[in-house]
């Protein structure tokens, strides 16, 4: 399958994501939103070692960065379903969909990545974005 309609299949399931987050923010707590969506994301990936040909690897960087990114990414999910029970889920998933715009600035200072002259143009458009629909 291509990327992009792997691509695709992520653009829906994390619009779906964000919508049901913001559903069970009404019927309970953040801390409560994150457990159950725990277990449900433990089934998936339990399903995807069975059936994807899972293969043990052990290589320290490659662990500690992904231990890192699994305790930045649980943090940042704590984060949003507080943004959900207190904002509007249209301004807070589109607010926290733009974090890309932080990798970006995070691979060109350290890995050195470049960004051309139209992506620079880009992340400025939003940035802006972000402001106006934050109303800030």
């Amino acid at each position: 399958m291509s990327w992009f309609y792997l691509s695709l299949i992520t653009f829906i399931l994390w619009g779906l994501w964000g919508f049901l987050a913001k559903l069970s923010s009404k019927y309970i707590g953040p801390q409560a939103v994150y457990l159950w969506g725990s277990v449900g994301a433990s089934v998936v990936t339990l399903i995807s070692l069975l059936f994807l040909g899972f293969r043990f690897e052990f290589r320290q960087g490659g662990v500690i960065y992904a231990l890192l990114g699994g305790l930045a990414g649980g943090g940042g999910v704590i984060f949003f379903y507080y943004a959900l029970r207190e904002g509007k889920a249209s301004l807070v998933v589109t607010m926290t969909a733009l974090y890309p715009l932080f990798t970006i600035i995070l691979s060109y200072l350290i890995l050195k990545e470049s960004i051309s002259l139209r992506q620079t143009i880009g992340m400025a458009l939003a940035l802006i974005a972000m402001v106006l629909m934050a109303g800030v």
